[in-house]
């Protein structure tokens, strides 16, 4: 009943809404002094009008009558969960383990809008359900806290960066917490807080004392390297190491100082410093990955980027390629992801060989995947950053290579490769030895080669390489063809089968075949080897920036030593500006006394972004430890995280990282999974839903969306939260801004309907929507299921409020079917009917199947079809109803916790048990046929569910019901569809 006066006074304010005073204007006849006066009475009825209406809805909303109170239960709720500990989370070795994770966010300070919580929604219902299936559930959660935003806000008003960041984690839990998350606030991590990087920088230490052993094919302590080169030199070791690596013997180590060995050493190190090509931002006063540069600009405030050598940290990535790439294959994550991944670690199957340079004492070494081609080599092409540009270029050639050196290396590695239409390279002047067959071959610069790829130089094959062709085409180079196939008058021939041709000794083997006597040959002649290549190179580590944590290495004689376990953490010190030095030190330059008690230097970067969020997923598993990044006995029980939401924009950096460092702390024995993350899902975008005003040409006059095309007019984006339905509300757009205080507008029925467009959440489009308003209007759990209920979790959909009224009305009726007038349960102890358990059975059976396999759109819409049954059925069997709310409580925890309570429960729902269903209740004993005669249902009839189709069929036809439709008329054609209708035609 109540919901009915509701939906009267909505339709009612919704009328008087509507009414304009230009129509009432009209109300008035003829004589203008009545005009004047019901002119004046209309304005006074509409204006008190409309202020009782919204005091019947307040008396209504508020009155203690079946009227769901979600502000009031929801904030009870919350409170309670809170002070309980409700979803405090301890090891409990009786019950199986359940680890769910989102990926954390970095807390911005505009906070959230209601893209944001989808993922978490979902993690959320899962964890929730898991509980209920009797699993020991960890769903923590916390705050990628270090960040360049934080930075440049503090650089911009010398707040410290601890202090926005602090605030804006405060924004983000309040609004967290108003969505009824089921996350143990007890285990929070801030990547930010000492007590957290402390651990960040043991790991690093533990990496800097380690190298990679290929032979064993894992990490092993520096100690045990120490001991190898005592005794054996580095003759037989097979281990990840610098190319530039000396032979040493045994003899030789012993004769190194302690500096010397130590230098040696950063060879091997899997944290280690070396002289690197990098993107420096000078504007920023930071290095920049590859990601953050387009055309030679930094994304972060388009600041010009330039390419400079710097001593950087870097991480031995490289070491792990192969186990990176491979244990793709284990684990249970998109395939569009993991083919990211597999691209960015780009494994080549090929041989790496040396060309001599003609009358220099220099080699080119490159490393090509089809050395079957090495006879169609026409030219040699180098990298603008390789160092032998200098080295090799002519006198005559010297500055034209200057000046597209300079240009070529500040364009960023991504814009070269990406951009294959532009060609552009110049002669050196210098010449290549074609090691096969003593040819005098061209050698270029060109900057589709990359110094950081392969050996930074390509041996060209221009037929059969598509953008060696378009190089060799440009320049008037000679085009060979040495496999058999394609048109090279037209396009590079990149086949990989075929016969070799013009190949001397190779002429007339298949590719794969030709590929394997050449690597053969090359061996033999000493000329070079059969190898494995990958695309990806080894990770910078370290941001010249305040806002990181700080890496625990001090400086002597120049050479980096890791500081004592026991002065961790190592403090971000205080600094009088968070800019680099005058002389372009990092902002720690700023530092007093940033040196060691013994007076030694201590390292002025900071660690890169991706440091923090590499293992956050461990410290969640024992989050107060103070003397280990986690207990083992926690990491043995916790293992790995079992599902993992978050984008895909992070397929290749912090994916890719956490799985480097998780197997390195594997190998090392502080791990006990490899792999991290048993399960991912990549959550889609909820897109903003803009709505437009039009403004006539010239004039502070808006046109409403049906009649703008009579006009000149030009859109203009309004602020959603100024639309209901698209319905404008003109009074709050003219209070909106200054310049709108006058604004005319021109009507369609009395209303202004605003135009709309699906666009990404922007707050320059004036379409953010922040979960906060939601819950203020329609509750946290109509929040969460709406979420769900816009469609499939991975798909990106539009965010569209005025669909939200649905599931708000569901969650209504849902209380009504439980509640009385009153508020209090109105329940049947009775058993329930047959159709009732049906209802009950399936819904729990389909409710369960859709959780498992995250499909929880259609979760909410199977809730929805089973109160409209239950509804129908007149169901109010607490046998049917107390299941259903448990079901309901992973989506709605709110709303089910207090019906739980009102049904007589002294626990929380939390702690019930999900239903079992049966499949003996699902099984219809009837089935009701609708008899439709030539398209239209005339009549219905009851057979038993396993009545055959031809029984049904006679049934139909001797019905005395059906001959008073038939009108005497025999029927040419019945059909009857098992279990669902008949159709007769005449």
């Amino acid at each position: 009943m109540v919901w009915v006066v509701r939906t009267k006074i909505q339709r009612e304010e919704q009328f008087i809404n509507g009414i304009t005073l230009n129509q009432t204007y009209f109300f008035g006849g003829a004589n203008l002094f009545y005009q004047k006066a019901v002119f004046y009475l209309s304005i006074y009825l509409l204006y008190y009008t409309r202020k009782y209406l919204i005091l019947r809805r307040t008396i209504i909303e508020y009155s203690g009558m079946a009227e769901y109170n979600f502000r009031e239960v929801e904030k009870k709720w919350q409170q309670k969960w809170a002070q309980d500990g409700t979803y405090k989370t301890e090891i409990k070795e009786d019950k199986p383990k359940f680890y769910s994770l989102d990926m954390f966010p970095y807390p911005s300070g505009a906070g959230l809008h209601v893209g944001h919580p989808l993922g978490y929604i979902a993690s959320d219902i899962v964890s929730r359900f898991k509980r209920l299936k009797g699993f020991n559930v960890l769903h923590p959660m916390g705050f990628d806290a270090f960040g360049l935003p934080a930075e440049q806000y503090a650089i911009q008003t010398g707040q410290h960066p601890a202090i926005t960041t602090e605030q804006n984690i405060a924004r983000y839990k309040e609004q967290l917490k108003k969505i009824g998350f089921c996350f143990d606030w007890d285990r929070e991590v801030q990547t930010c807080d000492p007590s957290y990087y402390k651990w960040t920088q043991w790991i690093f230490m533990q990496l800097f004392n380690s190298w990679y052993n290929t032979s064993a094919d894992k990490a092993e302590p520096i100690e045990s390297l120490i001991g190898y080169f005592e005794k054996n030199g580095n003759h037989k070791l097979t281990a990840a190491c610098d190319e530039d690596t000396p032979s040493i013997t045994a003899a030789d180590w012993a004769t190194y100082s302690d500096n010397e060995k130590q230098e040696f050493l950063l060879k091997y190190r899997l944290a280690y410093l070396a002289e690197m090509t990098v993107n420096w931002c000078p504007a920023l006063g930071t290095v920049l990955s590859n990601d953050e540069v387009k055309d030679g600009f930094s994304e972060r405030g388009g600041h010009p980027v330039e390419k400079k050598k710097m001593m950087q940290w870097m991480m031995r990535i490289t070491a792990y390629a192969s186990r990176l790439l491979d244990g793709l294959n284990t684990i249970d994550w998109p395939e569009p992801l993991k083919e990211m991944q597999r691209h960015w670690i780009g494994r080549s199957y090929g041989a790496e060989l040396t060309f001599d340079v003609a009358d220099h004492a220099l080699e080119i070494k490159v490393f090509t995947t089809r050395i079957d081609t090495i006879y169609g080599v026409t030219y040699m092409a180098i990298a603008p950053e390789s160092e032998l540009v200098d080295m090799i270029t002519t006198e005559a050639q010297k500055e034209a290579i200057k000046a597209y050196v300079e240009k070529a290396v500040n364009r960023s590695e991504r814009d070269r490769m990406s951009d294959v239409k532009t060609v552009s390279g110049v002669f050196t002047g210098a010449f290549a030895i074609n090691p096969f067959n003593g040819e005098k071959i061209q050698i270029w610069v060109a900057d589709y080669v990359l110094a950081g790829y392969g050996t930074g130089a390509v041996m060209a094959v221009p037929a059969h390489d598509s953008r060696d062709y378009a190089f060799a085409k440009h320049f008037g180079l000679e085009i060979r063809p040495v496999v058999e196939g394609g048109n090279l008058e037209e396009e590079a021939f990149d086949g990989k089968e075929g016969k070799i041709i013009n190949s001397d000794f190779l002429n007339g083997l298949e590719v794969k075949d030709a590929i394997q006597k050449a690597i053969t040959f090359i061996e033999d002649k000493k000329l070079g080897k059969g190898k494995i290549q990958f695309r990806m190179r080894d990770a910078i580590f370290a941001r010249q920036r305040y806002w990181g944590e700080p890496i625990p290495v001090y400086f002597e004689n120049g050479v980096p030593h890791l500081m004592d376990e026991q002065e961790l953490p190592l403090v971000l010190p205080e600094v009088d500006a968070y800019l680099p030095t005058e002389d372009g030190a990092p902002p720690l330059g700023r530092a007093k006394n940033w040196k060691t008690a013994g007076g030694s230097p201590i390292e002025m970067s900071t660690m890169p972004g991706w440091a923090g969020s590499s293992w956050y997923f461990y410290r969640y598993m024992d989050a107060q430890n103070d003397t280990a990044f986690a207990d083992r006995k926690a990491l043995d029980y916790w293992q790995d995280v079992d599902l993992y939401i978050g984008g895909s924009e992070h397929a290749t950096g912090h994916l890719l990282y956490a799985r480097f460092w998780a197997k390195f702390l594997f190998d090392r024995g502080f791990a006990p999974k490899e792999e991290p993350f048993k399960k991912l899902v990549n959550q889609g975008m909820i897109q903003g839903r803009s709505n437009y005003v039009y403004r006539v040409s010239g004039q502070n006059t808006y046109v409403s969306h049906g009649l703008r095309g009579q006009y000149d007019t030009a859109a203009m984006h309004v602020d959603v939260a100024l639309c209901d339905n698209d319905m404008l509300d003109i009074e709050g757009f003219k209070k909106w801004r200054s310049d709108l205080a006058n604004a005319e507008f021109i009507l369609e029925d009395g209303k202004y309907i605003c135009g709309a467009e699906v666009e990404k959440m922007s707050k320059s489009k004036y379409n953010v929507v922040t979960p906060d308003d939601i819950i203020e209007n329609y509750g946290a759990d109509t929040l969460r299921m709406y979420e769900m209920f816009l469609g499939p979790l991975e798909q990106s959909k539009p965010w569209n409020t005025n669909g939200i009224d649905g599931v708000y009305k569901f969650l209504r009726r849902f209380w009504r079917m439980l509640m009385d007038e009153k508020g209090d349960v109105h329940l049947s102890n009775a058993a329930p009917s047959k159709d009732e358990l049906r209802v009950l059975h399936k819904t729990l059976k389909k409710i369960e199947e859709d959780v498992e396999r995250l499909s929880l759109n259609t979760s909410v819409s199977t809730f929805m079809i089973a109160v409209n049954e239950l509804t129908a059925l007149k169901c109010n069997a607490r046998k049917i109803m107390e299941p259903l709310t448990i079901a309901l409580s992973p989506f709605a925890p709110h709303i089910s916790e207090e019906i739980w309570a009102k049904l007589g429960h002294t626990s929380s729902i939390n702690d019930a048990t999900y239903p079992a269903w049966d499949e003996k209740y699902m099984v219809q004993d009837s089935i009701e046929y609708p008899i439709a005669i030539n398209g239209k249902m005339r009549m219905k009839m009851e057979f038993a569910a396993d009545t055959p189709a031809q029984e049904v069929e006679e049934a139909v036809l001797a019905s005395s019901e059906l001959q008073k439709w038939l009108e005497g008329k025999t029927p040419r054609k019945i059909i009857v569809v098992p279990k669902k209708i008949v159709n007769i035609v005449i």
